[in-house]
């Protein structure tokens, strides 16, 4: 099938993206565009049937879903970048995982359970918050303590409680609805929970230290692989909610209720705005940039080049908050009218500077 182009997708998302929210996920017609375009692959292998796109791609799209609409972004960098961890599955897991044209992954990074070790796997007790994602999602990936059959520890190689990463299947965890906040209303983002399930032994996983498939982006450092991802998001809704208080103010001044000289002072704010966004943008994607190319010709990433990454990232968030805060007032009671799309925009930014990760700069 033909890829789309970016002008045609977003036609599509936005047409649907009001019926999502009511929905409380994402609309059929969003999701048929998501596997079509393989939008929850878009880290998986070739050789799995993903997409195979590579992080500095990666993080543009995903900027550019979250301008089309937050929920699709935010569930799409949540599930797609859960499937970053077909890097480290069991090959033949990953293969009867990724054969399902609608995979997608959802999950927790929270401990949220325990797993006892037995003769052939683990027998799993748990229950974890916040899976964006959820009510389509075909596989749950959740992270577990792991205890002996007498309920002691198992320790970890410097003497703590080992914890590991696990694939659970859909029909093996019930969701909990309980996704009842005012934006991102679409991801879908409930708990789930699972109660005495036995899962064998190859479907644990262990992030960066235990790759299984020999690809570029598997070995980048995961707290700011996380770090990039959701503030890209941030960026795009910022960029949508800024085009959206322009058209409000200039559709309200058009009425005469403000005199020249505050049109001119909003116009004024409006472009200091847009320029501080734009800049601190392209710092971002230099740093990433840089960080990725320093990864593929050495190897590694200096901790320098790491602490500027997430520096950059956790200032654009930051930035993205207090602009869209300075900006609301100029956007009149539409913006504050839950039916409307600016409204919509608003809200799923601040939900989305809920997320601990981008909390503080330093």
């Amino acid at each position: 099938m033909e890829t789309l182009t970016s002008t045609d997708w977003q036609k599509r998302v936005k047409q649907f993206a009001a019926s999502s929210e009511e929905m409380g996920e994402l609309h059929p017609e969003i999701l048929e565009l998501a596997y079509q375009e393989d939008w929850f692959k878009l880290f998986v292998p070739k050789i799995y049937g993903g997409a195979g796109k590579k992080l500095p791609e990666i993080l543009r799209l995903e900027e550019e879903l979250a301008q089309a609409d937050g929920s699709l972004g935010w569930t799409i960098t949540l599930c797609a970048g859960a499937a970053w961890f077909a890097g480290f599955l069991n090959p033949e897991l990953a293969e009867e995982v990724f054969e399902d044209r609608k995979v997608c992954f959802a999950g927790s990074g929270a401990v949220g359970g325990i797993a006892i070790k037995t003769a052939s796997g683990y027998l799993i007790n748990g229950h974890w918050k916040y899976a964006s994602g959820a009510l389509h999602a075909t596989i749950f990936t959740a992270n577990c303590t792991l205890k002996n059959q007498d309920g002691s520890d198992i320790l970890d190689e410097e003497g703590k409680p080992k914890v590991l990463s696990f694939i659970l299947k859909k029909d093996e965890v019930k969701i909990l609805s309980g996704w009842s906040y005012f934006g991102l209303v679409a991801t879908g983002s409930h708990a789930f929970e699972v109660n005495n399930l036995e899962v064998p032994a190859n479907r644990t996983f262990k992030i960066n230290n235990d790759i299984k498939f020999e690809d570029e982006g598997f070995d980048y450092p995961f707290l700011q692989l996380a770090e990039t991802t959701l503030v890209v998001n941030t960026l795009g809704m910022t960029n949508h909610f800024v085009e959206l208080v322009e058209d409000e103010f200039l559709s309200r001044s058009g009425l005469k209720r403000y005199s020249e000289e505050q049109i001119l002072y909003f116009k004024s704010e409006l472009k200091a705005c847009k320029t501080e966004i734009s800049e601190l943008r392209d710092n971002f994607y230099k740093a990433f940039d840089e960080s990725w190319e320093q990864l593929q010709n050495n190897s590694t990433i200096t901790d320098e080049k790491l602490r500027r990454v997430s520096l950059i990232s956790r200032t654009l968030a930051h930035a993205c908050w207090r602009i869209t805060g300075k900006l609301f007032p100029y956007a009149g009671l539409e913006a504050a009218k839950t039916e409307t799309e600016i409204n919509r925009v608003w809200r799923d930014i601040h939900t989305a500077s809920q997320h601990a990760l981008l909390t503080f700069i330093d």
